[in-house]
């Protein structure tokens, strides 16, 4: 019965509290209930009303007509400390698909101090922060990513049980934010071409001439060529190394989509490792998606770019 209650729950939280990057919290979009503290605080004011009553003691019904006061007094604080906090969204940096997205968020105060209010996405813990009088407080949560594209994160949870635990006000806020995964980086062959003529080998292909320059040895790294490796000096007991030369002059090198074997998400992932491969070792590459291709270039906007065509691959942008 909840699960299905479930959608139009949403539904009308979407009409009561919209999307939108700015959130000021007010009567509106602010709930109240006794907490588990608070609901046995009034089972035990029911005994005591009961005892009173029975034994017609004036100190008995001073003190639970006094707890009692305390009580609604209290309502009205949880309330206050949450009432007028405005929530933002402060935007977060992408990531790689398996690991954990980081979303800011900034709480400000346009008047009042907020004390022990917590936030985050519950069944994991809430995060537990002061916002000081016309303060700003900035929160970094976390969220794993489980798949690549636009992580959107479910309603952010806000609520106080500030000051005396009785009661607790929360509400549902959808800051209208996302983080770009890229596609999980599987390791593995990186075939640089080595040597002048064109070259075409399990999605990398090289065109126009051009000859690499042998620079020397370095230690071997997973996802390096196996065809680069340098046997002869394994075998005099030096360790596995590979062949390093210098970055292809006069060559383009592409990365294809349609050239590599697997599914979708297992060429992505490979397409994403060599991307990462090569960026870092300066080399002018291309890649070709079904639809998209992005012509041979270098530097750290090209690199995101193509991480982001294969984030967004199958998707709309």
């Amino acid at each position: 019965m909840l699960a299905s209650l479930k959608p139009y729950w949403r539904r009308w939280l979407a009409r009561r509290i919209p999307a939108a990057a700015s959130v000021r919290l007010d009567q509106r979009r602010i709930f109240i209930l006794p907490s588990g503290v608070g609901a046995a605080f009034g089972l035990v004011l029911l005994l005591m009303l009961v005892a009173a009553i029975n034994y017609q003691n004036s100190l008995a019904y001073g003190l639970t007509f006094l707890l009692a006061a305390i009580f609604v007094v209290a309502i009205l604080h949880t309330y206050r400390n949450l009432a007028g906090l405005v929530l933002k969204a402060g935007g977060g940096t992408a990531v790689f698909s398996g690991e954990q997205a980081i979303f800011r968020v900034r709480l400000e105060s346009l008047g009042r101090e907020h004390q022990a209010v917590a936030l985050g996405w519950p069944p994991t813990p809430l995060r537990q922060v002061d916002v000081a009088a016309k303060g700003l407080t900035e929160v970094e949560l976390s969220l794993a990513s489980e798949r690549r594209g636009w992580l959107q994160p479910p309603r952010l949870r806000v609520e106080s049980r500030f000051p005396l635990g009785l009661l607790v006000a929360w509400s549902w806020v959808d800051l209208d934010q996302a983080v770009l995964v890229y596609p999980q980086p599987l390791a593995g062959e990186l075939p640089l071409a080595a040597g002048a003529g064109e070259d075409e080998e399990d999605g990398v292909q090289a065109r126009g001439q051009g000859a690499d320059d042998f620079q020397g040895l370095r230690g071997y790294q997973p996802g390096d060529s196996k065809r680069r490796l340098a046997w002869k000096a394994y075998s005099r007991g030096h360790g596995l190394q590979v062949k390093d030369f210098a970055m292809l002059a006069g060559r383009d090198l592409w990365l294809d989509f349609d050239s590599l074997a697997g599914d979708v998400e297992t060429r992505l992932s490979r397409l994403c490792h060599w991307v990462l491969q090569l960026a870092e070792r300066q080399q002018p590459f291309g890649l070709r998606l079904p639809g998209l291709t992005l012509e041979p270039d270098q530097g750290d906007g090209h690199r995101e770019a193509c991480l982001r065509a294969l984030a967004l691959f199958g998707e709309s942008a």
